[in-house]
């Protein structure tokens, strides 16, 4: 099948769960939490969803029965799969022309071979006699390899000339080890297990979960400059012995806004140095650039798999407050202008203005039909991923807060930490600070009504 045919059969699937709403798309979209141009294209096969939860989302509203949910996530994985593989063929056909361009080129005459004598010039020797061309990779990885040897031998030289007594943990060798990336701060940044972040506790070698990618969220005062793209965290276990590794992974999102349209920032700009509020999807570049904090709470989605049809059982969420402050010097402003009715996801609230916060589950609501609160445990595995939303909510403090993941599987146990790259998530207070909202058709800020 080819992979144009499994984007095909994923949005058929897609468009037929939606017509059984008969609703449009842009109030289908608003009640999925979605925009209404991404629910278009992926029903139309114009896109495909990296995530699998808003799929989840729409399968769950539509009423679609386990069936077709497997159904689904077997062609989710396929178009998905081919997407990637035709994104990896369009590299390689770049480099495929690169080559063949290169090895059609004239060769300079110092490379041509000697023509043997008695063979005339210009006329083709038998195939077998044929010089072949080397090719422009082959040459360029050969002169690659001689470099590199160069590169060794001064380095070995360098090395003994030094005084044999010197010792192996000079500063200057550190400075050289941190600048070349090979030092402790480059290894945790590019994902290396941290103990720390998870700690099996039932005879299995120690694993661990470590974070990777860029944070989503600017960290305020925390002194950490924002990321200028932010994209959601994520974590993965990893050990040195077999059967060591932590048996899932997690991605973690802390730019969801309530119901898809509403959420507050403190921003410590005026209104005439903000600019207009970002579509939903851009809120992480938006309040990395603002400098932003969460305004009075943060909604945290976190989306979990197994690694592989193992299921792997998640058996609590805990919060951890690290830091408490009075509530931040600035102004709040107001995503939303009033959001209308829709679908209220259940959850997991947190307040974090107690002494010891805990996630407590709590139950949705669909147009006034009540969606039962799902206590823990959970259960997944690669082919049954849970999408968890955390909803941290303060007034009096300044916060700094993570979470912690409980999990089981086969006789072990261990805890992941969900947190924003390996720093916490903050949320602060805006009582009794200036609130606006943006005027579409004055187009400036004005106070919040």
């Amino acid at each position: 099948m080819s992979s144009d045919e499994d984007v095909a059969e994923f949005a058929a699937l897609l468009t037929e769960l939606k017509a059984r709403t008969e609703r449009s798309y842009g109030s289908l979209a608003r009640r999925l939490g979605m925009n209404t141009s991404t629910l278009h294209r992926y029903c139309a096969g114009e896109a495909v969803p990296q995530d699998y939860a808003p799929v989840e989302r729409l399968a769950e509203f539509c009423g679609a029965t386990p069936e077709e949910r497997l159904e689904l996530h077997r062609r989710w994985l396929r178009a998905v799969a081919a997407r990637q593989a035709r994104a990896r063929g369009a590299e390689a056909g770049g480099e495929e022309t690169a080559a063949a361009e290169a090895t059609a080129a004239p060769e300079a005459p110092a490379e041509a071979e000697s023509v043997p004598e008695g063979v005339p010039q210009g006329v083709p020797r038998d195939a077998d006699s044929a010089p072949v061309a080397t090719p422009w990779y082959r040459r360029r990885r050969g002169s690659v390899l001689l470099g590199v040897a160069c590169a060794l031998l001064a380095t070995v030289g360098t090395l003994s000339a030094l005084p044999a007594d010197r010792p192996s943990n000079h500063p200057s060798a550190a400075g050289t080890g941190a600048a070349a990336g090979r030092g402790p701060t480059a290894t945790a940044t590019a994902g290396t297990a941290d103990p720390a972040s998870s700690s099996p506790t039932s005879g299995a070698s120690p694993s661990a979960s470590g974070s990777a990618g860029t944070s989503p969220g600017p960290q305020g005062s925390s002194g950490t400059t924002p990321s200028a793209t932010p994209v959601p965290s994520s974590g993965s276990g990893s050990g040195s012995g077999s059967g060591s590794g932590v048996p899932l992974t997690w991605t973690a999102d802390s730019q969801v806004w309530a119901l898809g349209c509403g959420h507050d920032y403190v921003v410590d700009r005026p209104p005439s140095r903000v600019p207009p509020p970002p579509a939903a999807q851009d809120a992480g570049a938006w309040a990395a650039a603002q400098g932003a904090v969460h305004g009075r709470d943060t909604n945290v989605q976190i989306t979990v798999q197994g690694r592989s049809s193992t299921a792997v059982v998640l058996t609590a969420l805990r919060v951890r407050v690290v830091g408490r402050a009075t509530p931040l010097a600035g102004t709040a402003y107001a995503m939303d202008q009033g959001c209308g009715g829709s679908i209220t996801p259940r959850s997991f609230a947190v307040d974090l203005d107690k002494d010891r916060p805990v996630a407590r589950s709590v139950p949705g609501n669909d147009a006034g039909t009540p969606i039962p609160a799902v206590r823990m445990p959970y259960r997944v595995s690669s082919e049954d991923p849970e999408v968890l939303l955390v909803t941290a909510r303060t007034k009096t403090c300044a916060c700094d807060w993570y979470l912690e993941l409980d999990w089981s599987s086969q006789g072990r146990t261990g805890t992941v930490r969900i947190d924003d790259r390996g720093r916490p998530f903050r949320t602060t207070g805006i009582e009794g600070l200036s609130r606006y909202m943006y005027d579409t058709g004055e187009r400036r800020w004005r106070p919040y009504v």
